[in-house]
């Protein structure tokens, strides 16, 4: 054991680097949210994915990123009420209080058009809130969107083998909203998390440490 002041050169010399595992980063969510347990993940932040665990085995579904995937999340949301704003000055959509607010805060469709152009992933993100909380006041075009969220969520979680009475975590900034929006028999089983991505993490390292002991008795 270091004991004292040490610098992170010291703290290497004393550190195994031989044995390692490299993975991404939701296995880590998915074992910090389910802990041991059988259960399904919706994760909806910025970006989006999906996973299970049944007796320990993980699948995860999802998480492609902005330009192919990431239904659901936060950005997806922004970007959906972007588009379905535009509809409204062709006349396509109804008109709602969450488009004319877009309308006004972009400074009309032009200026609209010419933000998706430049935003990242987060920018778009941003203007989630409106829609959740447009949605939340009965505003039709915000409903729409969260109902085809809800769709999507709904849609990778019976993707991923859930059966009726199977745990069921919305994580994410934007996860737990879809509550509402979804199915009778997801909600009735909708579960709180155990845990955040850093315990998952912790408690995978462990699962390798235990591993490594073993194969080295």
């Amino acid at each position: 054991m270091l004991r004292g002041r040490t610098s992170l050169t010291d703290y290497a010399r004393h550190c195994r680097f031989d044995l390692f595992e490299i993975a991404d980063d939701r296995p880590a969510a998915v074992r910090g949210v389910l802990g041991q347990r059988d259960g399904v993940i919706a994760h909806c932040g910025t970006g989006s994915f999906y996973a299970a665990q049944f007796s320990g085995d993980i699948k995860l579904a999802g998480g492609w990123g902005p330009v192919l995937g990431d239904e659901a999340s936060a950005q997806w949301v922004g970007r959906m009420a972007l588009r379905l704003t535009l509809e409204t000055v062709d006349g396509r959509t109804a008109t709602t209080p969450l488009s004319e607010r877009i309308l006004t805060e972009f400074d009309g469709a032009s200026g609209l058009v010419g933000f998706a152009g430049a935003a990242l992933p987060s920018e778009f993100g941003k203007l989630a809130p409106q829609v959740t909380n447009a949605a939340a006041d009965g505003d039709i075009l915000a409903l729409k969107i969260m109902s085809r969220g809800g769709d999507e969520v709904a849609r990778a979680i019976r993707h991923l083998g859930w059966q009726a009475g199977v745990p069921v975590c919305l994580t994410g900034g934007i996860g737990p909203q879809y509550g509402p929006y979804l199915p009778e028999d997801l909600r009735t089983c909708l579960a709180n998390g155990e845990g955040e991505p850093l315990d998952g993490a912790m408690s995978l390292a462990l699962d390798f440490a235990r591993e490594i002991t073993d194969e080295h008795r």
